[in-house]
């Protein structure tokens, strides 16, 4: 056209062309899938240890490790910061967060209040698939606390949380509890006699298929009241300050 004007039927018809929007859904699908891989990379490395408290991440190097371009590692940084794995000290300067007391207290607050709840409803509404679902994690728990490797032992533990919350069945409750996902992996790491755990969740579970759901809850409340003065002891090295 003149003046090299755009043909609006033409730019229509390509906005609605299914290839064209075929093309940028596997586009922006493979984006989200790269941000995922570099997040949860860097979020295992930050559990673990491999990358400790004062650390400085570098777009360009972590982008370098795991293949990619600096946009997914951007996004990725995002998420983590958001989950309060990582803070900005200036806006090109972002370091691995130092989980302090009062984080820990926090959490262990919000896990009091959310976990209590999900044990009781998961009791209410499981089905007899489902417990049999949560024993097979018990047992995979059981046997990552014999194998003694903290990470291998976090992420049975945390899987076998998980299925709780999933049991529940409650989206809100579901959703809030999977944003402290990360934060429960790196606290179930820090455990330094990880027997009595698997203890307290065969316990849990016990509860949970005997329909007991008043003894479920209390158990989990016992559970995360012990684990905060476990985890405040070997974190701070002193008894906690809340009951």
């Amino acid at each position: 056209m003149p003046g090299g004007l755009v043909n609006p039927k033409k730019t229509a018809a390509a906005g609605t062309d299914p290839a064209a929007q075929q093309s940028a859904s596997t586009s922006a699908t493979g984006s989200m899938w790269l941000r995922d891989q570099v997040c949860e990379g860097l979020r295992d490395r930050i559990i673990t240890g491999r990358l400790r408290p004062g650390d400085r991440l570098m777009e360009r190097e972590v982008a370098d490790e795991f293949g990619v371009s600096r946009v997914p590692v951007r996004e990725a940084i995002r998420i983590l910061l958001s989950e309060g794995f990582l803070q900005a000290l200036s806006p090109r300067r972002i370091v691995v967060r130092s989980m302090t007391r009062e984080d820990v207290e926090n959490l262990f607050d919000m896990r009091e209040a959310l976990e209590v709840l999900a044990a009781r409803r998961a009791t209410e509404r499981a089905t007899a698939g489902q417990l049999q679902h949560l024993a097979k994690l018990l047992q995979a728990a059981r046997r990552a606390t014999m194998s003694g490797t903290p990470e291998r032992i976090s992420r049975a533990n945390t899987a076998f949380h998980h299925q709780i919350m999933e049991l529940a069945g409650n989206d809100l409750l579901s959703t809030t509890l999977g944003s402290l996902e990360g934060r429960l992996r790196w606290l179930f790491q820090q455990i330094d006699d990880p027997h009595p755990l698997w203890d307290d969740h065969r316990g849990l579970y016990e509860a949970i298929a005997a329909g007991d759901a008043e003894r479920a809850a209390d158990l989990s409340l016992r559970h995360i009241q012990h684990y905060r003065k476990v985890a405040l002891r070997v974190l701070f090295e002193e008894p906690p300050s809340r009951p």
